[in-house]
């Protein structure tokens, strides 16, 4: 009895060329690893010498990779976004109701897409005849105007020895360590600490520092003496929740403001400690001084942030007796 030829053998023995493509490239698959050869390896390589045929390779496939938009930024949950760049929501902002129904509004200004600029007051801290940079004056210069994404009240006054002041490298009332400070370097970058321990950082030097009393909030935590309320400043008639400002800065490195027209300390340093804030110093008290403005492009129109402030959104640029910061955009 004679055994038929396999189906494999069949196309060498007739002597027909073989275009392998679909099913059939399956198939010489399979006798390949019948008679021990790899398909375009040395079996075939032979196969096609024995009929005089060359071998065909098919043509590598490729694939266009898959073209994908990034999602626009979005703000924090919770917070509303007020300006927003291709790659991060610049400025956003909250607001916290309190037991009694006043609110604590914040702000947050997203590092590496601000610049913060401090100025001194028309009377205080006083100058002495130093000469300041334009953008350390008591009114927003030219130059900023077109990058202004907010503005908002320094510390106290200068007269209380709450802690000192420097504008542009002008010491305007001497530092004093221990102090919660905002210190911030020539490119603008702003750091929150404690001066002489955790600020200024070696190496990166201070062209401009505020100081205001003891940090408010420090490791994450209110301060011990948060509850001694007359210890974080004297207040109209002796109230004790009257208007409060803050600045805290989270570990990312973004700026936290939270300012409310009446507010415990405990209330501002809470409110900045669910913001994210690791670190936070008081700022100004009572409605008279505590303002916070904000614009949704660089350098458009400004809208007062807080509810009830008494001053109007353009205060600081037509000027101001006390000193106060800007925000300005650096992307």
């Amino acid at each position: 009895m004679t055994s038929s030829p396999s189906r494999c053998a069949e196309p060498a023995r007739r002597g027909l060329t073989v275009v392998l493509a679909g099913a059939a490239a399956a198939l010489l698959a399979a006798c390949g690893s019948a008679g021990g050869g790899a398909v375009g390896g040395a079996g075939s390589a032979h196969a096609a010498a024995a009929s005089g045929t060359p071998a065909v390779t098919a043509p590598a496939t490729t694939v266009a990779p898959t073209m994908t938009t990034p999602p626009p930024p979005v703000p924090l949950p919770g917070w509303n976004a007020v300006r927003v760049t291709p790659t991060a929501v610049a400025v956003q902002q909250r607001s916290v109701t309190l037991a009694d129904g006043s609110t604590v509004t914040l702000a947050l200004f997203k590092a590496g897409t601000y610049r913060l600029v401090l100025h001194a007051g028309s009377t205080d801290p006083a100058t002495a005849g130093v000469t300041l940079p334009a953008d350390g004056e008591s009114v927003v210069s030219a130059a900023e105007r077109p990058l202004l994404v907010g503005a908002f009240n320094g510390g106290f006054k200068t007269s209380t020895g709450a802690g000192g002041v420097e504008i542009g490298g002008h010491v305007l009332a001497p530092l004093q360590p221990g102090r919660a400070s905002v210190v911030i370097d020539a490119q603008g970058r702003a750091r929150v600490g404690v001066y002489g321990q955790t600020v200024p950082v070696a190496g990166d030097p201070a062209v401009s520092i505020r100081q205001n009393l003891t940090p408010l909030v420090e490791g994450g935590a209110l301060a011990a003496g948060i509850g001694n309320v007359p210890s974080w400043g004297a207040t109209i008639g002796g109230r004790l929740a009257v208007a409060r400002s803050a600045l805290g800065q989270d570990p990312a490195g973004d700026l936290i403001f939270a300012g409310s027209m009446s507010a415990l300390p405990a209330d501002i340093g809470s409110a900045l400690i669910d913001a994210g804030a690791t670190t936070a110093m008081e700022l100004d008290i009572n409605p008279e001084w505590v303002q916070l403005d904000l614009a949704s492009t660089p350098g458009g129109a400004l809208s007062a942030a807080i509810p009830g402030q008494y001053r109007p959104a353009t205060q600081f640029l037509s000027g101001w007796t006390r000193d106060f910061f800007t925000v300005l955009a650096t992307s």
